[in-house]
């Protein structure tokens, strides 16, 4: 197995390693599979954003002591979640939790075809043109197996004129993640994710993975 790209983030954290070993477990019910999901999420956001958010200069307010002071700001000031439809709606009340200020989310629906396994776009709410673009979109999709739907999403972002964008994912496979690392090597683009597994099935599913994890979530097994 040769390394990662340098673009590429897997999280050392202890507790992300054990709460992803209940998640993958198909004992594990709709509401844990969701709060799992959040749990992880709220790492990864705190890792990534450790890492990509800087501090600026705000307004000047006063504490209760009435001490003027300088408040701080994130910086880039403007921000975007982008979950994609559906289960990355699993992951968006972690990262909103942890960014200091509300942000604007907006959703991007791709699905893999069964036979090519490529991603095919059914819906996307970026504004139109290049107005009100962020300086900084996080991607949030819990599973990133062969790589097309994150590339695709990401590809998506950088043609609407985002600068930087930063992917969190629960869990990757080595050949999907090492083809988003190459394929934006030359653009800032970061991925963050919890662990990686090594296989892909002829499906394209992360073996051993957790499944599919939009059904898990929204109980849609058998749709």
């Amino acid at each position: 197995m040769s390394a990662l790209p340098s673009n590429i983030h897997p999280s050392t954290h202890p507790a992300v390693r054990i709460k992803l070993s209940q998640l993958r477990s198909a004992k594990a019910g709709q509401r844990e599979v969701k709060a799992l999901t959040h749990e992880i999420g709220l790492i990864l956001a705190v890792e990534a954003l450790g890492k990509v958010l800087k501090v600026g200069d705000g307004d000047k307010e006063h504490t209760p002591l009435k001490a003027e002071y300088t408040t701080s700001v994130p910086d880039p000031g403007e921000i975007a979640l982008v979950p994609i439809l559906r289960s990355g709606l699993g992951m968006v009340q972690a990262f909103e939790t942890i960014l200091p200020l509300p942000v604007a989310v907006y959703h991007l629906g791709l699905f893999r075809d069964k036979v090519t396994l490529q991603p095919v776009e059914y819906y996307n709410n970026l504004p139109s043109g290049h107005s009100g673009v962020p300086g900084l979109a996080i991607i949030v999709d819990p599973v990133i197996a062969t790589g097309g739907t994150a590339e695709a999403a990401i590809h998506a972002l950088l043609e609407w004129g985002v600068k930087k964008v930063v992917v969190a994912a629960l869990i990757g496979s080595d050949e999907g993640l090492k083809k988003i690392g190459e394929a934006f090597k030359d653009d800032d683009v970061e991925v963050f994710v919890g662990a990686v597994d090594q296989e892909l099935t002829d499906k394209g599913m992360i073996f051993p993975g957790i499944g599919d994890i939009g059904d898990r979530l929204f109980l849609t097994h058998g749709k």
